[in-house]
């Protein structure tokens, strides 16, 4: 695993971030002492999509209004 200075790494960042994706850590020290280790994440390179339920599921047509008496009727009473 390769070490560089906090002043390389500020002027190399791109190049180290771009070796860091693709497996290669690095360590990043300040006067030989080592204070973080950058590595690649491993999230999932596809983005989720969206509407991957659709058909899966069905929404009442009432859905917006549903309950709304028993609602209004916590926000209405008065202890």
């Amino acid at each position: 695993m390769v070490t560089v200075n906090i002043h390389q790494a500020k002027t190399q960042l791109s190049k180290l971030v771009d070796q860091a994706v693709n497996g290669e850590a690095f360590v990043i020290a300040k006067a030989g002492k080592p204070l973080v280790k950058v590595t690649a994440l491993s999230a999932p390179r596809e983005p989720r999509r969206l509407g991957f339920l659709a058909g899966e599921i069905a929404v009442p047509d009432d859905f917006d209004t549903m309950g709304e008496a028993e609602i209004a009727a916590l926000f209405e009473s008065r202890a």
